[in-house]
């Protein structure tokens, strides 16, 4: 009977000559890739910012390769990492055998870090520059919303603060003059007293009061106990609101101020719920993050202007070509790149709706309306002239100024197409802003031509293809820190992560073709000599 034969195990097994850990790391194993990344980074810095003497500490280009590694492998939780340095060979081997604990490196994440990031990021996209795989020359820009740590039920919205605080404010104000009566000192007229005030302002009265010879009387004591212990602190709590949500936003969080309410794309109960979120805004080249920047403002159209100052910031320099999609089409944005002079394709909004055939053969659209410069009238599908009758300026939320011209028809009233054309009472009067129309007309055409057509093709692999690794491959659907700092930071770190993620299966891709090449060159080369071989033996036998 055979015997049944196994390698032999044994757990206590000594070695006379121990092995070293890298001999387990395969040669292009990521944990390989985000070493040799990060001793090309300058931490100079970093290191500045520790003080000389005391204890020892752990180095920061260890802790760095840490994080790198871990953000790359999806591990988020710092008391996850101190636990795969004691489990994971790759971890021991990219930590030197060093065990830092979860406080520690998460001291060190959120402190050390928070000033340093983007400095590190763009020597991470420097490397990629040095290698090729990107240029900077263009950026292809998208955003998408990622909820924050906050709890999505502790809203505060700017509109109820303000509605509380001004039924706060007559409250306070009633008061004040009955207190006044009953003091009989009326210094101030009624108008005054029923103005909105702050709460610095209610100090200083109830203190002129409190000095009053009368305060001291039960009736008016009793008034000025209730402001000062019930009134007073409502005001300024609702102050601390409104100054925590800004004059840019309508609503926070209470647990952290600088998110935003936003309506995500994940409604799971379908209940359009708005959660507290940031607004993250990336560009991508090759689908390598290039920038990033985080808004509190939810419409992207608001942060292109200062996200693209962001890049010139972080290069000293601007990319020669942009591509975005129609979020970020409005007139403001169109006349910052022509300013910059930057070549743009950034679609408008009803782009796609008008390369439709419906749309270019409704000829009841303002946009298919004839227009006469010479005249400077427009001609309504029926043939009547629509004169020039107001110019105007709109301004928008944040202070734009567009300039609109309105133009009206002279009757309407017996028109036979008037149900189809326009169903408002009197006469059609149409609004046209010229120079947005001008840019439409500019981003038409170089969205329709063949680069444009080119970065259209490309732009939905680009940015969205690395927003859903992020979120789907990565699992990264929350934030985990808080305020605009932490959460910069967090995503700071995953951008570095999914660019050495790419970088290494590039250079996977690179080694693995230079291998397949050397191949072919050894076939060939063996195949011309069996050739020329068995030529000269032929020559030779005849």
């Amino acid at each position: 009977m055979k015997q049944i034969n196994f390698n032999p195990y044994n757990q206590g097994q000594s070695e006379l000559f121990p092995s070293r850990l890298d001999e387990f790391i395969p040669e292009n194993a990521p944990v390989r890739i985000v070493s040799q990344v990060v001793d090309e980074l300058d931490l100079d810095d970093i290191v500045r910012s520790y003080k000389a003497g005391g204890c020892k500490g752990y180095h920061p280009r260890m802790l760095l390769k840490v994080l790198f590694y871990s953000y790359l492998s999806n591990v988020f939780s710092c008391r996850k990492m101190e636990q795969a340095l004691t489990e994971s060979i790759a971890y021991m081997w990219v930590s030197g055998k060093q065990f830092p604990k979860h406080s520690c490196i998460n001291d060190f994440r959120s402190k050390r870090l928070k000033k340093h990031i983007h400095k590190l990021f763009s020597q991470v996209v420097f490397i990629l520059v040095d290698l090729g795989y990107v240029s900077l020359d263009v950026q292809y820009i998208d955003g998408t919303k990622i909820e924050s740590r906050a709890n999505r039920y502790s809203f505060v919205w700017r509109k109820s603060v303000e509605k509380h605080k001004a039924r706060l404010e007559k409250k306070i104000a009633n008061i004040l003059e009955q207190i006044e009566q009953g003091i009989a000192e009326d210094n101030q007229s009624r108008d005054d007293e029923s103005r909105p005030f702050d709460s610095d302002e209610l100090k200083k009265r109830i203190s002129q009061i409190k000095q009053s010879e009368k305060a001291q009387e039960k009736p008016v004591k009793k008034l000025v106990k209730e402001l000062e212990n019930k009134h007073l602190p409502k005001l300024e709590e609702y102050e601390q609101k409104l100054e925590d949500i800004g004059d840019q936003r309508n609503s926070c969080s209470k647990t952290d101020k600088e998110a935003t309410f936003m309506r995500m794309k994940e409604d799971h109960m379908k209940n359009g719920q708005l959660k507290p979120a940031y607004n993250v805004q990336i560009s991508t080249e090759n689908q390598f993050i290039t920038h990033y920047g985080i808004y509190q403002n939810p419409t992207d159209t608001r942060t292109f202007i200062d996200y693209l100052t962001g890049f010139q910031t972080r290069y000293n320099k601007q990319s020669k070509e942009v591509v975005a999609d129609s979020g970020y089409g409005s007139e403001e944005n169109y006349e910052h790149l022509e300013k910059e002079q930057i070549e743009h394709y950034v679609k408008f909004n009803y782009f796609h709706a008008e390369q439709k055939k419906a749309f270019k053969t409704d000829p009841y659209k303002v946009e298919n309306l004839h227009y006469n410069s010479t005249g400077d009238f427009f001609v309504c599908p029926m043939g009547q002239l629509m004169h020039f009758v107001a110019e105007y300026e709109k301004q928008n939320a944040h202070g734009y100024k567009s300039t609109l011209r309105k133009y009206r028809a002279k009757n309407c009233s017996n028109c036979q197409i008037r149900g189809r054309c326009f169903k408002g009472k009197g006469n059609r009067s149409i609004e046209v802003n010229f120079r947005l129309r001008a840019y439409k007309q500019k981003a038409r055409e170089a969205l329709n031509s063949d680069k444009g057509l080119h970065h259209r093709s490309k732009r939905p692999i680009e940015p969205e293809a690395v927003f859903g690794q992020i979120k789907y491959n990565k699992g990264f659907n929350r934030f985990k820190l808080k305020g605009l700092e932490g959460v910069g930071l967090e995503f700071g770190l995953i951008a570095i992560a999914i660019n050495i993620s790419k970088m290494t299966k590039k250079l996977v891709e690179r080694a693995l073709k230079e291998t397949i090449l050397l191949q072919i060159r050894i076939i060939a080369s063996i195949s011309s000599f069996k050739t020329k071989y068995q030529l000269n033996y032929s020559l030779s036998a005849v």
